[in-house]
């Protein structure tokens, strides 16, 4: 008895050292070209921005970060170069529980990262290029409104203003659409909360109740079922 007791305790330290590897995100990669600078890995807790980790990188563009997360949610790499410039420095990804690696370079570290290992990442991107699409739509046509021969026209300036109405309900429209498709992934209500907060409860509600438990129970599920409730308080 006294070597099944101790069996058991030290199975159990070895348990709490290891840690749960299902709630364990690996984030690893390169930043090709590199030669100095500094990787921090955030995220946003409680509407402020804070640094988990950072390492500092000399002549070699590898990195590495280890953090535990309750369920997938976003995070962001910021590299500060020795450059003093700010601009274009920091991805924004899903992360979710397991291994997940970021490849990019020095001088285009937003817009050339690709990044892998994130099935919520992939849903994430596949929303945004067709969110893009509405986006330069949306500027061609500020763009075309400020044209003199237009804003002389009223039929083709009211003609454009409806057209750009229309494609902002369009965009609207398919957010809602694409988090109502997604209900078993955490981009649906990461979606309602950050791009149609102010969507008509009805919708909203329907979506919060379409999500399946692990979802509703996520970081992001959590925080739409607060919105919800604080839309009802309000209610006369």
């Amino acid at each position: 008895m006294k070597y099944l007791k101790t069996f058991l305790i030290t199975t159990l330290l070895i348990a709490a050292c290891s840690g749960d590897k299902s709630s364990t995100m690996e984030v690893s990669g390169t930043v090709k070209g590199l030669k100095k600078g500094t990787i921090y890995l955030q995220k946003v807790d409680d509407s402020t921005l804070v640094t988990l980790d950072s390492i500092a990188l000399r002549g070699n563009g590898d990195f590495q970060f280890t953090t535990s997360l309750e369920s997938p949610e976003i995070f962001y790499l910021y590299l500060r170069k020795e450059d003093q410039n700010d601009v274009n420095d920091r991805i924004t990804f899903f992360g979710e529980p397991g291994k997940i690696t970021i490849k990019t370079v020095w001088n285009a570290f937003d817009s050339k990262a690709v990044i892998e290992g994130s099935s919520t990442q992939k849903e994430l991107e596949e929303y945004r290029e067709v969110m893009t699409r509405f986006n330069t739509e949306n500027l061609e046509q500020l763009k075309a409104a400020n044209n003199p021969e237009i804003l002389n026209d009223p039929a083709a300036l009211d003609s454009l203003q409806k057209a750009n109405e229309r494609s902002i309900r369009r965009s609207y429209l398919y957010a809602l659409n694409y988090a109502m498709g997604h209900t078993g992934s955490h981009i649906a209500p990461f979606i309602a909360i950050s791009e149609v907060s102010d969507a008509n409860s009805k919708f909203l509600d329907s979506l919060y109740n379409s999500l399946e438990p692990q979802v509703a129970h996520g970081k992001y599920g959590k925080a739409l079922k607060r919105l919800l409730e604080e839309r009802r308080a309000e209610q006369p």
